[in-house]
């Protein structure tokens, strides 16, 4: 009989807490549709960085390190001549290795540098690319062409995947007739940025990235007289949100 009174008595007081706090208790899990939304803003770059690579070969490691200094001293030269500002310039890899050449099979050295410059004129890009190339650049590792407002297309993104989440669940619910009430998880997964190509000592760059939703902002870019477009740039997003919903 005591055991009796006291599941009574626990009753009351659960239904009294209720009371207290002025909320019904939570007799289970919330009933949920899960959603992921993604989205791309595509944007005209307004600037380009460009990855040149310096290497030289000789027997006598003084010799290679002091013609791949030369060169390199020859590529800043030319860049500071097209009056880009020494903070967009800089030397990104440093590297001497041991090592054969070709079909010689002779011992030498590797010497190999890397000058990535960040370039606001894009008028400027060919020319560029193609004096530093006579100058005593070897390779172009990679050239990427990118916004100034990256900041402001990625929360341009993000706000479309969640717009783009917000629909799904709509749709998925009205369906079963049914219908969202409000947000109960927000994850954001994934939010980047995709452009150009690249080729570093050995390693390649690539990347890929699927979407429901697809904003242009702004038309490509295309400069007279020259055969490299860079077009447009592309800012993606992805979210998944979790939405709690009821019967109409």
């Amino acid at each position: 009989m005591k055991k009796i009174y006291w599941f009574i008595g626990a009753c009351v007081l659960v239904v009294s807490l209720a009371a207290w706090t002025g909320r019904p208790v939570e007799t289970g899990a919330p009933r949920l549709v899960s959603v992921s939304g993604e989205a791309q803003v595509r944007v005209a770059p307004d600037e380009a960085l460009l990855v040149l690579g310096v290497e030289t070969w000789d027997p006598e490691l003084s010799v290679a390190k002091g013609q791949n200094d030369a060169r390199v001293q020859r590529v800043l030269a030319l860049i500071e001549e097209y009056g880009i500002p020494a903070a967009h310039v800089k030397t990104d890899h440093i590297s001497v290795q041991p090592g054969e050449r070709g079909y010689e099979q002779r011992e030498g050295y590797w010497v190999r540098k890397s000058i990535v410059v960040t370039l606001r004129d894009l008028s400027q890009f060919e020319d560029l690319l193609t004096a530093a190339l006579e100058r005593g650049a070897t390779h172009v590792h990679e050239v990427r062409f990118q916004t100034t407002a990256l900041r402001q297309y990625k929360d341009q993104a993000r706000a479309l995947a969640i717009q783009a989440a917000q629909e799904k669940a709509a749709a998925l619910t009205g369906e079963l007739d049914q219908k969202v009430v409000a947000p109960y998880e927000i994850r954001e997964e994934h939010i980047g940025w995709q452009s150009g190509y690249g080729g570093w000592w050995g390693y390649r760059w690539n990347s890929g990235m699927s979407q429901n939703v697809v904003q242009e902002v702004g038309g490509g870019v295309s400069i007279d007289g020259q055969t490299v477009a860079p077009g447009q740039i592309t800012v993606s997003a992805r979210v998944s949100v979790s939405f709690s919903f009821t019967g109409r």
